[in-house]
């Protein structure tokens, strides 16, 4: 084949791409491996077999000096930017691809002025169109990094978002980070403190050039059952038998759209779910401090279905939040199954289904 000079400043059409790999396969089925990769080592992955059975020797020492340059990664086969022929399965979008539980020390500033460094699980994904094979999620980390050393917000988080939209040219963003928060509890009576750890989320979405903030808090609390307490004094008063009344380790997920204006704060989600449940599990105990959380049961009993509405009452309350979520489940110690309930407000969390693990999710320290 004579190739003239003009001939190589054109652009092939795909026939003749075509034929030349046709013609290349023929010629490498006489070919020695050895002289295949003498003319281009990538030829062997145009081959039927997509690889060669006696490929030069190859050196298994660790090449500790080897520098890259920008000429040689730009030989690098990228596949996730490779064209839609290489897509696997339908053609079709996806909502979200990213990356989960990567996790590094971050700095969150507290309503009193101070600042925490604590270990954070980020969430990351973007949307893909159908036509892209898929993303480099080494970006979305380093697009995060940028901001890592800074006292995180929602508008850092903002900054963050925007900058691996633009690196993964995408048009819809993700970003989720989950911490375990400490904050100081004072025991009921005995005046001792502890700390207190909540799971928590900050979450960002942007969805058509629209961005809306989250929050999810995970409130541990004490249920005493309406029922069984009633029951109990029944038992006392009508036959004199000593009876206790059953309560039970419970777990409410709060999630609440929160609406851009005055900051809505870790502590002031914590102390809202305290004003409607205020049996929080305790820290610090004392016998008089046991006591007293015996009284608070009593004077709080409280239903799963109680629960909820209670949540609901205060989330209402506060102009700072949107649509929410509220998810209780009192993990029983009379049956051996638990009490569940779920509560909506507004279009955002609302949904016929529900994860078949939801549930299972809400035990402390899980």
């Amino acid at each position: 084949m004579n190739v003239h000079p003009s001939e190589m400043n054109r652009t092939p059409g795909r026939d003749e791409a075509k034929e030349a790999l046709a013609l290349l396969r023929v010629w490498a089925q006489t070919a020695t491996p050895e002289e295949v990769a003498d003319l281009d080592p990538s030829i062997a992955r145009l081959l039927p077999t997509g690889q060669m059975s006696n490929y030069p020797a190859l050196s298994r020492d660790y090449a500790s000096d080897f520098a890259v340059d920008a000429a040689y990664r730009a030989t690098l086969p990228d596949l996730q930017n490779g064209p839609s022929s290489l897509i696997r399965g339908t053609q079709q979008h996806l909502q979200h691809v990213g990356i989960s539980n990567f996790r590094l020390p971050i700095r969150f500033h507290t309503r009193d002025n101070g600042d925490l460094t604590l270990e954070t699980a980020v969430t990351g994904t973007v949307s893909l169109e159908a036509e892209r094979k898929g993303i480099n999620m080494s970006r979305i980390m380093r697009s995060f990094y940028k901001h890592a050393e800074k006292t995180f917000s929602f508008e850092v988080m903002e900054a963050a978002l925007s900058d691996y939209i633009a690196d993964l040219d995408s048009v819809d963003a993700r970003l989720q980070m989950r911490l375990s928060y400490p904050a100081r509890v004072r025991s009921l009576r005995s005046g001792l403190e502890g700390f207190q750890y909540y799971d928590i989320a900050m979450e960002l979405v942007e969805n058509g050039g629209v961005q809306r903030k989250f929050m999810h808090l995970d409130y541990v609390y004490s249920s005493t059952c309406p029922c069984s307490l009633e029951l109990s004094e029944h038992a006392r008063s009508a036959r004199g038998r000593l009876a206790t009344p059953h309560s039970q380790r419970s777990v409410a997920r709060l999630s609440v759209e929160v609406i851009p204006g005055d900051c809505l704060w870790f502590e002031d989600l914590i102390e809202l779910a305290r004003r409607a449940v205020p049996t929080e599990t305790q820290v610090m105990v004392k016998r008089e401090d046991e006591q007293a959380f015996a009284e608070l049961n009593a004077a709080n009993p409280i239903f799963v279905e109680d629960a909820a509405r209670l949540f609901c009452e205060q989330l209402l309350s506060d102009p700072r939040i949107g649509d929410f979520r509220v998810i209780a489940s009192h993990q029983e110690s009379l049956h051996s199954h638990d009490a569940v309930s779920v509560l909506t407000e507004g279009d955002t969390f609302a949904s016929d289904s529900l994860d078949p693990k939801l549930f299972h999710t809400l035990v402390h320290g899980a």
